[in-house]
C-alpha cells in the first residue's frame, strides 16, 4: 500500500498541504522513505494562498453553475484574497455576488475532492475546447507565469464528489490545492467586487469580468480583515484628501496628476522645510535640473532601453523648414525626465572632480513623470508626475561602506522624526535577464549593502532578483498606524551609470579613477510619502505637520477682537493659526474644528477675557479651562517645535 502525504502529517483540517523536498505538493501526493515531507498550516502565508486559490476554483465552478456560457480566464491567489477572470455577455452585478456566494456555500458543504490529474496538450486541448482561454495558455501563450501552466506537467484538478465519486467540474492548473472542499469554511468566504481586466493584464488583449473574493482559514479571521478593511476605507487618503479640502485630480489636467490646494500646500512645504534642514546638516549639496531633457540623455543611461514603456512619448522639437515647407534639418525628441539621475551625472561631470570633495552628495526636489497605465493610478500612491527627494551620493569604493552606514542612520532617523517607528529592510538582489553588469561588481555591491543594512539591527528580507537594472539596492519597509507595510526609502548602489557616463575623480596619486554612485529616495516622492502620513495618522497631523495648528473660537462676536490678538501672539512664534468668526454657534465651531482635525482650540468667553486667559480644547475633546494666554502660547509653541505626535 502506497503512502501519501496525508498519511504522515495530515488528518487535521489546519494542515492544507505539503512541502515535498521543499516543494509545495498536493497531500494525496504519494512520498518514499526518502522524501522530507513537512506540514503546511492553513494560517501560514504558503497556506493561505494554497487555500485562497482553492476557493477560486470553486468560485469558478459556481459562476459556470449560475452562468453556463461563461468561459474561464485565470483564478490565482493574491494579497489577502484571490480573483477569478471570466468572459460573459453582461457584466456581473452585485445581486450576482450574493447569488455565486450561496453557490459557492453549496458547494464547499458538498463535499468535492480536488483530484490532479496529467494530461498532454492534445489530451488538454480535446477536454477543454470550449474555453479558448485555457487553450491559448496551453498553445502560444503556455509560457505565461499563472496558476494554469508554468509547471513540470500539465495537469488538471477535478472537483469530485466525495459520496458518489460523480465529476462535478474542472480546471486547467498546476496546483497545489486542499484536499477538498471541506477544508475552506463557509463562513469564512466572501466575494468582495468585480471590475473589468484585460486577459493577461494586457490592454490590447479582450476585457474581461473580474470577481474579487477573500478567504481565511476561520470566521474570526475574516472578521478581522473586514474590520481592517473598514478602517483602511476610513483613512483612504483620497477621502480624506477631499474632506480636509489638501488635494485634487482634476480631470481637465489628467490621470494621476494631483493639484495641492492651501492646505495642502502647506503641509507638503512644512514636509520640504524639515526634510532641505536635515539634508543640509548632513552635508548634502541643492541642486536643480529641468523637467524635460533630449533623447539622447536616456540612450545613454540606457532607460530608453530598460524603462521606456514607463516614460512618456517624445515630443520632437526644433524641426527646421526651408521656403518651401520641406524639413530641412530633422528635429531632436525631447522626454519629460522619469528620474533625475543623469541629470545629477552632467552635474558631476560639468568639471573636474577631485579625491577631496568626495563623498559628494547631491540633493533634489525633482519632478519626474511616469506613464503609469490607468489600471494602476491610485491616488497619491501611484500618480504619474511626482516630486522625488531624490540624492545621489558619488565616492570612492573605499568610502562606500561606511557612506551606506551613515546614510541607513540618516534616513531611520528622519522617518522616525516623521512619526514612522516600525521598520524592517529589504534587500534585492540581481535578476540576470534584467540588469547589467559584471557578476563582480553586483556581488562585492550586493555584499557591502548587505553588511550595511544589519548594522542597523533591523531584521533583513532577501528579494531575490528584485533589484532594478544597473544596482542592487536596499529598501526601508514601514508599518503604518494599523499595520500595513509601505515601502519608503531605497537605497542603491550603482556601478553602472558612473561608466557609461565616463564619471572620474582625481585619485591622491594622481591617477583617474571612476566613482562609486549611490542612488537614495528617501521618500520615495513627496505626493506618496504625504499619502502614507495621512494614511498613517487619519488626517489628525501632529501639530507640527498640521496645515491648521490652532483654531481660535470665540462664544460670541464680542470676543473676536480677543482672540485675533492671541492669534497674532501665536503667529509672531511661527504657528498657523485662525480664528472661527463665522455666524455659527459655539458647539458648531467646535464641531467644525474637530472635523478639520485641528490639533488645538482655545475658545474665549467673558470670564476669560476677564481673566486674561482662554479655554484650552484639545483634539481628543479633553479641555483645560482658565489656561493663561502665555501658558497656552508655550504649550502649542512647544509641542510644534518637539514634533509630539498629539
Amino acid at each position: 500500500m502506497s503512502t501519501t502525504a496525508f498519511d504522515l502529517v495530515g488528518g487535521d483540517r489546519s494542515v492544507v498541504v505539503a512541502r515535498i523536498n521543499g516543494e509545495l505538493r498536493d497531500l494525496a501526493t504519494e512520498v518514499s522513505d526518502t522524501d522530507i515531507v513537512e506540514a503546511v498550516l492553513a494560517d501560514s502565508p504558503d497556506g493561505l494562498a494554497v487555500l485562497r486559490h482553492s476557493a477560486a476554483h470553486v468560485l469558478a465552478q459556481a459562476v459556470q453553475d449560475l452562468f453556463p456560457e461563461a468561459k474561464l480566464g485565470i483564478g490565482p491567489p493574491v494579497k489577502d484574497g484571490f480573483y477569478y477572470d471570466f468572459d460573459v455577455e453582461t457584466p456581473f452585478t452585485p445581486e450576482d455576488l450574493v447569488e455565486l456566494e450561496k453557490r459557492m456555500t453549496h458547494i464547499l458543504k458538498s463535499g468535492q475532492r480536488f483530484e490532479r490529474r496529467v494530461v498532454t496538450d492534445a489530451q488538454a486541448i480535446e477536454e477543454l475546447a470550449s474555453e479558448p482561454y485555457k487553450l491559448r495558455l496551453i498553445g502560444s501563450e503556455g509560457g505565461a507565469d499563472v496558476m494554469e501552466v508554468g509547471g513540470k506537467e500539465l495537469t488538471i484538478y477535478d472537483n469530485v464528489n466525495l459520496k458518489t465519486g460523480e465529476r462535478c467540474w474542472g480546471d486547467l492548473c498546476r496546483g497545489p490545492h486542499v484536499p477538498d472542499t471541506r477544508y475552506i469554511p463557509t463562513n469564512a468566504v466572501k466575494l468582495m467586487r468585480t471590475a473589468a481586466a484585460y486577459w493577461l493584464g494586457d490592454q490590447k488583449n479582450e476585457q474581461l469580468q473580474r470577481i474579487y473574493g477573500t478567504a481565511w482559514p476561520s470566521k474570526d479571521e475574516l472578521k478581522a480583515y473586514l474590520t481592517f478593511l473598514e478602517e483602511a476605507e476610513r483613512r483612504d487618503h483620497r477621502r480624506l484628501g477631499a474632506e480636509l479640502d489638501l488635494f485634487s485630480f482634476p480631470e481637465e489636467i489628467g490621470s494621476g496628476l494631483a493639484v495641492f490646494h492651501p492646505k495642502g500646500g502647506v503641509v507638503r512645504r512644512v514636509m520640504e522645510d524639515y526634510s532641505r534642514k536635515r539634508h543640509e546638516e548632513g552635508g548634502y549639496e541643492f541642486v536643480t535640473t529641468p523637467h524635460i531633457t533630449k533623447g539622447a540623455l536616456f540612450e545613454k543611461s540606457g532607460h530608453l532601453d530598460w524603462y521606456s514603456e514607463g516614460m512618456y512619448p517624445p515630443m520632437q522639437l526644433d524641426t527646421e523648414y526651408d521656403a518651401e515647407g520641406q524639413v530641412r534639418k530633422q528635429g531632436v525628441d525631447y522626454y519629460l525626465k522619469p528620474m533625475n539621475c543623469p541629470m545629477h551625472n552632467l552635474i558631476f561631470s560639468s568639471r573636474g572632480r577631485s579625491y577631496r570633495e568626495l563623498p559628494l552628495r547631491l540633493f533634489e526636489f525633482g519632478t519626474v513623470y511616469r506613464y503609469e497605465k490607468s489600471g494602476v493610478v491610485q491616488g497619491l500612491t501611484r500618480a504619474r508626475g511626482f516630486t522625488q527627494d531624490d540624492a545621489h551620493i558619488y565616492c570612492t569604493k573605499e568610502q562606500m561602506g561606511s557612506e551606506l552606514d551613515s546614510l541607513l542612520t540618516f534616513v531611520l532617523e528622519l522617518l522616525r522624526d516623521y512619526g514612522l517607528t516600525d521598520f524592517y529592510l529589504e534587500l534585492s538582489t540581481r535578476d540576470p535577464e534584467k540588469s547589467i553588469g559584471t557578476d563582480e561588481e553586483w556581488v562585492e555591491a550586493t555584499e557591502t549593502l548587505r553588511v550595511s543594512a544589519e548594522k542597523q539591527g533591523l531584521e533583513l528580507v532577501l528579494d531575490e532578483g528584485g533589484a532594478a537594472f544597473y544596482g542592487p539596492k536596499v529598501s526601508v519597509q514601514a508599518k503604518d498606524a494599523i499595520g500595513r507595510t509601505w515601502q519608503m526609502s531605497t537605497i542603491q548602489v550603482d556601478f553602472q551609470l558612473p561608466q557609461r557616463f565616463d564619471l572620474e575623480y582625481q585619485a591622491s596619486d594622481g591617477t583617474r579613477q571612476r566613482p562609486i554612485m549611490i542612488h537614495r529616495a528617501l521618500f520615495g516622492s513627496i505626493e506618496r510619502f504625504f499619502a502614507v502620513l495621512l494614511e498613517h495618522y487619519a488626517g489628525a497631523f501632529p501639530p507640527w505637520l498640521a496645515p491648521v495648528q490652532v483654531v481660535g473660537i470665540p462664544i460670541t462676536d464680542e470676543h473676536n477682537t480677543y482672540l485675533a490678538g492671541v492669534a497674532a501672539k501665536l503667529r509672531s512664534r511661527g504657528v498657523r493659526v485662525e480664528v472661527d468668526t463665522s455666524d455659527d454657534r459655539m458647539q458648531k465651531k467646535i464641531r467644525n474644528a474637530q472635523r478639520s482635525k485641528v490639533p488645538f482650540m482655545l475658545i474665549a468667553g467673558d470670564e476669560d477675557v476677564a481673566a486674561g486667559g482662554v479655554s484650552f480644547r484639545y483634539r481628543d475633546g479633553t479641555q483645560n479651562n482658565g489656561v493663561s494666554i502665555d501658558a497656552a502660547v508655550e504649550e502649542i509653541v512647544a509641542a510644534v517645535e518637539s514634533r509630539a505626535q498629539v
